[in-house]
């Protein structure tokens, strides 16, 4: 059996550390923390069984095999990213290209899209599905709506508002929050335990895990249990009596959504002050 490659995002972490010789230049260029690449490329060491750096007190080195292993892992990044240019379909005259978690891009966008596409028929739309800061490549996207701490985010990232986690569930669903199903979402700094801290209630101990806010939502709309969400992606499926607040309380959050333009244009303002004004307002 083909032992399965690593990750790709530990090649990435260790391509940049070992051009910069630093983790924390690293960290910068890719979006990520200083930590989190640093873990990406033990982890990478610990996989291959070597030592790829050497760690100084004012900097890195690479080791012999890490410099054997640079110009390979370099050339095959180059070859990747030649291939996915040559498979990008489509012209990029009068195309947008948004880079946003499927859980932005479902509950927020969606329900007001064809209002967008009203006022500009001329202009097509490419969604990419990401998720953590990592995940988002700037060469492809027009404006990203990235999630994840501030500092995760990067520079030139405007939080978007409200960023409080609030309880949601069916309308249908009858009882108390402390009687009904929690809904978890993992991946995320704050949730049932960081809601029992602030606002009280007893020990509250998840029943249903899902891997992003936007699942737990859907399953909270579905009348499965209370979902602990952010509230800005909820905002449209409140208002439209799809979902409905489980108490009245709010908590604040870790992590947030954020709004950043990569190619500046007339497309990009007008997408951003639409998104800002008819879907965010107040």
């Amino acid at each position: 059996m083909t032992k399965p490659l690593p990750p790709l995002t530990w090649f990435r972490a260790f391509e940049a550390a070992a051009r910069h010789l630093s983790f924390t230049a690293a960290a910068e260029e890719i979006g990520l923390t200083q930590s989190a690449v640093s873990q990406q490329i033990k982890a990478l060491e610990t996989r291959l069984r070597v030592a790829l750096f050497i760690r100084q007190p004012r900097g890195l080195a690479l080791t012999d095999d890490g410099r054997k292993l640079l110009p390979q892992v370099g050339t095959a990044l180059e070859m990747l990213a030649v291939a996915a240019e040559s498979v990008d379909a489509g012209s990029s005259k009068n195309l947008l290209t948004i880079a946003t978690s499927v859980s932005v891009a479902q509950w927020i966008i969606a329900p007001a899209l064809p209002d967008f596409s009203a006022r500009y028929p001329d202009l097509s739309i490419r969604f990419l599905s990401t998720i953590w800061p990592d995940d988002f490549h700037t060469s492809l996207a027009d404006i990203e709506i990235r999630f994840g701490s501030e500092k995760q985010v990067g520079k030139n990232a405007q939080p978007l508002r409200p960023d409080q986690l609030v309880a949601l569930k069916s309308p249908m669903l009858r009882g108390d929050l402390e009687d009904l199903p929690l809904i978890e979402s993992v991946g995320t700094s704050d949730g049932w335990r960081t809601w029992a801290e602030r606002v009280g209630g007893g020990l509250l101990t998840p029943r249903i895990f899902a891997d992003s806010y936007g699942m737990a939502l859907h399953l909270a709309a579905q009348g499965n249990g209370v979902a602990l969400v952010s509230e800005l992606l909820a905002k449209p499926a409140i208002a439209s009596g799809l979902i409905t607040r489980a108490h009245e309380a709010s908590i604040p959050s870790k992590e947030g959504y954020f709004l950043s333009v990569n190619r500046p244009s007339n497309t990009t303002t007008a997408f951003c002050d639409w998104f800002l004004t008819e879907l965010l307002p107040g």
